[in-house]
């Protein structure tokens, strides 16, 4: 590589040289023909001239014109710098000054050439243009040399640039003078050293930002809609929205949380959602179950309505019917109320329940997830929209693991504990009275997904029977220590053993055994209050005289007509009349101890017609609305449609339709069949209705059912009361 000093052995472009050898013959033979009286005329000189200084194309060599005679001297002979000057072209003065003035000849010619030039600027043009063009090439091979020693010096500390490519030398000297520095990628090389950002880099950062402003609101719009987070498929059910703000963790400084209780569920700073707890770190509890989260003070003069009696006052039970409504598919996860949870899995993947669904998702996203769930799918204005709508109870479904989990369990531990004791102290708020129901129990007390795991009974049944339900005892015994505290004297009104003990596939007299000795241990712990049992689907006449032993026990029936194979398929008058007759005399029946047990509620209930809901009879699996439900077992199995004889199809989309969409015979027929079942359940002690919200199934919704108008504003607001006839509803298609 030549180095910057060798520039001056390059050839020489465009300046004049020294004349010799016959050039040197020729200036001497042309000033001595200046002394001969023979002139010629300035015409015939300048014609003269135009021929030897402008010659043909085809006499050009690499662009550039030619300039005499062959030059034979050496091309790379050194140069002082004296001998360097700038060509002019539109000059011929002679490189030596004035040591070699020019003769008249070429000083006609010369002027005739500039005269020629002014009249044709192009092709004056096209002269310049190589030498400029040559002229150009020289100064970037200066800065290529002049910089590669540079750069040389300089590689071992050169540095990356943003894009990972090598920062680039600054351009300077000759070519940012004459403003021919070129553009590099977004960047342009100025003459400080120092890089801005050119057009092209500005329009990418505007394209973007653009870009980031409509995909972020659509991403968490999707999200919303979706049910919110949930990784492995775990959407989530709730409307996240922005995070809970948790100010009252302000006045906290986490140097007050012990080390031993940092990161676990005392340490309020893990919370999720801060909103109405009381942040300040206590590791006290009662019946090994913390308080952590509770306010020391509580108030029980609340009402929930003009027409019942406040929390401090004594409620008529047996005489004052309960109007209440489950809180369900919250603090215990129900498949067909909360669908986003598992719309996302695949069949083959076998994610049913709450089980399968915290086992995929591991104990990390588990907790976070449900915790989500917890403080967003129930909130205290769901409370205050229940006290509203003219309810006075609110039976609150919760699973053993908000007490305790064990080795083999995948489920989250405890958080759910910590919404549950809030819930209680909204209904507190609200003048609500709480039903407490255990509505998971240790190996699943009747193989459902809404018991936590769907599959085989493992409460007093199959290998771990009996230590499952033992663990069901403990955990009584925790738990009946913890609600006999005089703060929860008035609130909690029923205290549930077991939510649907499957007695039809369960020995009756064990689990009458073991109700027993759980309603022993709640009593022992000082609580009072009333006791509730399941049915069983043994159904209210077998019940007769059973627990006689236990004081102050309540039979829970739960009355559907869809999930009866025998019942479904009734036509839609059938069906109001049913509800009006039959389980009027059963309630009536039940609620005397002279003919049944005794105090009966309606513990669950809804409007549904069908079973067309999503995930209702477990996910991934048909109807017996439409036949498509083969459970493999005889007795369940429905493989031809349900829907009423001789309707035509039975199809599922119009009873999943939006409620906008129904008729309005549909809809008169709605609200009758709900006021149907209210008037018949009121015949006992009251009722629940399942449930207050869902994410999609309006007829298993009262907050959806009342805003679409098919249920009624005010509970006890009601035109029909099963006292007149039941209309045909002729026009009402019985499969819609």
């Amino acid at each position: 590589m030549a180095g910057p000093h060798d520039r001056d052995a390059r050839p020489d472009h465009g300046r004049p040289r020294r004349p010799h050898g016959r050039e040197r013959r020729d200036q001497r033979q042309r000033r001595s023909a200046q002394n001969t009286p023979e002139k010629k005329s300035y015409a015939n000189a300048r014609d003269e001239q135009q021929e030897r200084a402008v010659p043909e194309q085809g006499e050009r060599r690499k662009g550039r014109p030619s300039r005499g005679p062959p030059d034979r001297s050496p091309r790379h002979k050194p140069r002082s710098p004296e001998r360097r000057r700038r060509y002019d072209p539109t000059s011929f003065t002679s490189s030596e000054g004035d040591s070699n003035p020019l003769s008249f000849d070429s000083l006609a010619k010369l002027d005739a050439y500039n005269e020629k030039m002014s009249h044709h600027p192009q092709e004056k043009e096209q002269l310049l243009a190589p030498r400029e063009k040559d002229r150009g090439y020289q100064r970037r091979q200066k800065e290529k040399v002049t910089s590669g020693r540079v750069l040389k010096d300089k590689t071992k500390h050169r540095r990356k640039s943003e894009h990972g490519r090598e920062k680039r030398r600054v351009v300077s000297g000759p070519l940012a003078e004459e403003g021919r520095v070129k553009k590099r990628g977004g960047y342009i090389a100025e003459e400080s050293g120092k890089k801005r950002f050119g057009r092209k880099c500005w329009i990418s950062v505007l394209v973007v930002v653009l870009l980031l402003v409509i995909l972020i609101p659509v991403g968490i719009y999707a999200s919303k809609k979706n049910g919110g987070g949930g990784g492995g498929g775990a959407g989530g059910s709730s409307d996240d929205g922005p995070a809970p703000a948790n100010a009252n963790l302000d006045g906290i400084n986490e140097n007050d949380i012990p080390a031993e209780a940092k990161n676990t569920y005392l340490d309020p700073f893990t919370w999720y959602d801060t909103t109405d707890f009381n942040v300040t770190y206590t590791k006290e509890t009662v019946g090994g179950l913390p308080v952590m989260g509770l306010n020391s003070a509580w108030d029980d003069g609340a009402q929930a309505n003009e027409n019942v009696p406040a929390l401090d006052k004594k409620w008529a039970y047996g005489t004052m019917p309960i109007r209440g409504v489950n809180v369900g598919g919250w603090l215990s996860i129900e498949p067909f109320i909360t669908p986003s949870f598992f719309k996302s899995y695949k069949s083959n993947q076998g994610i049913i329940d709450e089980y399968t669904l915290t086992k995929e998702l591991g104990p990390q996203k588990a907790a976070e997830t449900l915790e989500r769930h917890y403080a967003t799918f129930v909130k205290e204005d769901d409370f205050k929209q229940i006290q509203a709508a003219g309810f006075d109870h609110v039976r609150i479904p919760y699973s053993y693991w908000a007490v305790t989990t064990y080795p083999e369990d995948p489920y989250v531990p405890k958080i759910s504990w910590r919404y549950l004791l809030r819930a209680i102290e909204y209904c507190r708020k609200y003048g609500l009275r709480v039903n407490l129901d255990l509505h998971g129990l240790p190996g699943s007390q009747n193989g459902w997904n809404h018991s936590g795991r769907q599959g085989a009974i493992g409460w007093l049944n199959g290998t771990d029977g009996d230590l499952n339900a033992q663990r069901s005892l403990d955990i009584h015994t925790q738990l009946s220590t913890f609600f006999a505290q005089p703060r929860y004297k008035n609130v909690i009104a029923i205290y549930g053993l077991a939510n649907e003990p499957k007695m039809i596939a369960l020995p009756t007299s064990a689990v009458l055994d073991w109700e027993t000795k759980a309603a022993a241990i709640v009593r022992k712990s000082g609580m009072q209050q009333y006791l509730a049992v399941g049915d069983g689907f043994l159904g209210l006449s077998k019940w007769k005289g059973q627990l006689s032993g236990v004081h102050n026990v309540i039979l829970d029936v739960h009355q559907y007509t869809i999930f009866n194979k025998n019942q479904i398929n009734y036509p839609h008058q059938k069906k109001i009349q049913y509800a009006c007759q039959g389980w009027s005399d059963q309630m009536k029946q039940s609620v005397s101890v002279a003919t049944g047990f005794g105090p009966t509620i309606c513990g669950e209930w809804s409007q549904a017609d069908t079973d067309c809901t999503l995930y209702l009879n477990n996910v991934h699996t048909g109807t017996r609305w439409e036949g498509t439900l083969p459970t493999g077992d005889p007795t369940t199995s429905v493989t031809t449609p349900h829907c009423p004889p001789d309707s035509g199809t039975c199809s599922c989309d119009k009873a999943n339709a939006d409620p906008g969409s129904y008729s309005d015979d549909y809809k008169q027929w709605l609200m009758m069949y709900a006021e149907a079942q209210i008037a018949s359940f009121e015949a006992g002690w009251g009722w629940f209705y399942w449930t207050w919200v869902t994410e999609s199934a309006t007829q298993w919704s009262w907050k959806a059912g009342m805003n679409a108008g098919i249920l009624p504003k005010k509970t006890w607001q009601r035109d029909f009361n099963c006292t007149t006839n039941v209309p045909d509803f002729k026009n009402l298609p019985e499969n819609y």
